[in-house]
């Protein structure tokens, strides 16, 4: 009759077999990751040098509170190398420049829309909900004409929020930008007005306020590749 227990194992087959074990765990781990997990969007076409953009807002846009000259799209073109077309008006709401903005779009046909809206329909208490529909559509009309969407937030002002210097951007921009898949820079204006070094008033930037939101567009064009480095 044969032993039923098997013979011990050497102790250099026991540690031969661990030496393979482990190696086959290293292996798997340097193993990519399969395509798709965690995917990050796709990074925008860089526009060129010379290229003109539409930038579409209201007095944040314009400049009010400084020099036509300091304006923050004509820091944008400086910084860029972009012909930056000053769409801006002062007072106007979401459903004003949504209204402007064919007749922009047919007359510039740019390569980029930067949308900075928002601001006077939080002054003047309209619907949130009518507001991030007519943002909406503001983008989704300067996308079918094939030019690119930068949505930038607009913190939710008011007198009391800007003089407090305790801003934070309206939600509903972050809402828009996911749900389009644009780029959208944040925390731009909310931290110009937030610091009064920056502002004219209560709710506009000086001209030092518009050179530094600029500056930091400039970052954001940067990083989502809208503006090669």
């Amino acid at each position: 009759m044969t032993d039923s227990h098997p013979a011990p194992r050497s102790a250099s087959l026991v540690l031969a077999q661990r030496r393979t074990l482990m190696a086959g765990l290293a292996a798997v781990a340097l193993v990519p990751p399969l395509a798709g997990c965690g995917r990050k969007a796709p990074r925008a076409q860089a526009v060129p040098t010379g290229a003109t953009v539409l930038a579409l807002g209201d007095s944040l846009t314009s400049g009010v509170g400084a020099s036509a000259d300091t304006a923050y799209p004509v820091v944008l073109a400086r910084l860029t190398g972009w012909k930056v077309v000053n769409a801006g008006v002062s007072g106007d709401t979401s459903v004003q420049a949504l209204e402007r903005l064919p007749a922009l779009l047919q007359k510039h046909q740019p390569a980029l829309v930067i949308v900075g809206i928002g601001g006077n329909d939080f002054l003047r208490r309209q619907s949130a909900s009518a507001t991030r529909a007519n943002i909406r559509q503001i983008c989704t009309d300067a996308q079918s004409t094939g030019a690119q969407v930068l949505l930038v937030a607009v913190p939710e002002l008011s007198l009391l929020a800007a003089s407090t210097g305790r801003l934070s951007d309206h939600a509903l921009y972050e809402e828009v930008a996911s749900e389009l898949k644009i780029p959208l820079h944040s925390k731009g204006w909310s931290g110009v007005l937030a610091d009064a070094r920056l502002r004219s008033d209560q709710i506009h930037a000086n001209a030092a306020g518009y050179e530094r939101f600029a500056q930091g567009l400039v970052e954001t064009l940067k990083d989502t590749g809208l503006l090669a480095r």
